[in-house]
């Protein structure tokens, strides 16, 4: 993943978890760590629930024991994993290591299958539900279910714990208003002679989970449906046909250089750069295109082979409760267990407040099947439409 934050402009509906879930959804060290036990003796990377521990005092003693937790591609601006990974070091004294902040869900599956055995694979994963689906097929992934994983929406789990949403948005389109005269608010616009080299995204396509989205609503606006994405890649065909795609990957750097002067993004990440860019004279503006309305969540996981087991279990167990959830809020996502809480009275209402709205609420999400098959169709054809 790349990282971004932005304003978000105000619309009708504020999103709800309800309207937002899914189907679906360095150099690596000798292989040294210890993996925590659990109670009675039960090895950490079998366990799938915190009673495997004896419970939560257990999980946190066999966490404390391994001491560290390897992340990876989560940027410190993307979704608030900063002031998460933070509080979460402060809160059990564990050390997180988080390797290529700026990566993709297709470089977090390639860490973990090239570097199987080893002490510096990555623990838990946090991947676009394109690539959970892969990594679950790969069997990758080690089933685990959270204290409140009942509480989690059928429509957004793997019933066995192999992954599950964490926080979601809309794609979004954002540009800096005073590099831009008029900024974008729907992907037609984007054909317009206005645009010259200023359309980027935040990857590529075919490794990033941002980008796809962002074919995918493309392909929403173009005639396209969840079965079929390609008019997705066929716009963006003519995005470069039209001398304005903008090859370079944004980031908050080419967003603060003006490299990057329109993003198609994420909803939350666009909705943060105000607050990140606004003392530095940069007008970030979000549209929620009402022409390709498309949301989804991100999906959490952890390794099979994760080399600090119980860490990676304590991981699961802090982003899921009340302060993990609420943390994503306050980076402008909509947490998994938005309704379950808002239910409870521990959503953070005055984080709430601040969400993203749209004009059109997404709520038919792809299948798994429709997912395989969009992805598919972009590995086979991004690259030669954008050659094109």
């Amino acid at each position: 993943m790349s990282v971004h934050r932005a304003r978000s402009a105000a619309f009708a509906a504020v999103l709800t978890a309800a309207a937002l879930s899914l189907t679906a959804c360095g150099s690596a060290g000798s292989s040294s760590a210890k993996s925590g036990d659990a109670a009675g003796g039960k090895n950490a990377k079998t366990a799938t629930s915190v009673a495997d521990f004896g419970g939560m005092d257990g999980l946190v003693a066999a966490a404390k024991k391994e001491g560290k937790l390897h992340v990876i591609t989560l940027p410190r601006d993307w979704a608030n994993y900063g002031k998460l990974m933070d509080d979460f070091k402060a809160k059990y004294g564990i050390e997180i290591e988080d390797e290529n902040p700026d990566g993709a869900s297709q470089d977090e599956i390639n860490a973990v299958t090239s570097r199987k055995g080893q002490d510096r694979a990555p623990d838990v994963l946090d991947l676009g539900s394109a690539f959970a689906i892969s990594a679950a097929k790969q069997g990758l992934l080690a089933p685990y279910k959270v204290v409140d994983f009942d509480k989690i929406p059928d429509t957004m789990k793997d019933p066995a714990g192999l992954r599950y949403n964490d926080y979601g948005g809309y794609m979004s389109i954002a540009c800096d208003a005073k590099k831009v005269a008029a900024c974008p608010k729907t992907f037609a616009d984007l054909l317009k002679p206005e645009y010259k080299g200023m359309v980027a995204l935040n990857g590529n396509p075919t490794k990033a989970g941002a980008a796809f989205g962002a074919v995918y609503a493309a392909a929403l606006a173009n005639g396209g449906s969840l079965d079929n994405i390609q008019p997705g890649i066929d716009f963006f065909a003519k995005v470069k046909q039209a001398g304005n795609f903008n090859p370079v990957e944004v980031t908050p750097a080419t967003i603060e250089k003006g490299e990057t002067p329109i993003s198609i993004d994420w909803s939350y990440l666009n909705a943060g750069y105000a607050d990140k860019f606004k003392d530095k004279g940069i007008d970030w503006q979000v549209s929620i295109p009402s022409d390709g309305s498309y949301a989804q969540y991100y999906n959490q996981a952890i390794n099979k082979d994760a080399p600090h087991p119980a860490a990676a279990r304590l991981w699961e167990e802090y982003l899921y409760s009340a302060e993990g959830q609420n943390g994503f809020l306050g980076g402008y996502a909509t947490p998994a267990l938005f309704d379950a809480m808002k239910t409870a009275g521990t959503l953070d209402s005055a984080l709430a407040a601040k969400l993203p709205s749209v004009e059109k609420p997404f709520t038919t999400f792809p299948t798994q099947e429709q997912t395989d098959a969009a992805k598919k169709t972009v590995t086979e054809n991004w690259a030669k439409a954008i050659a094109g």
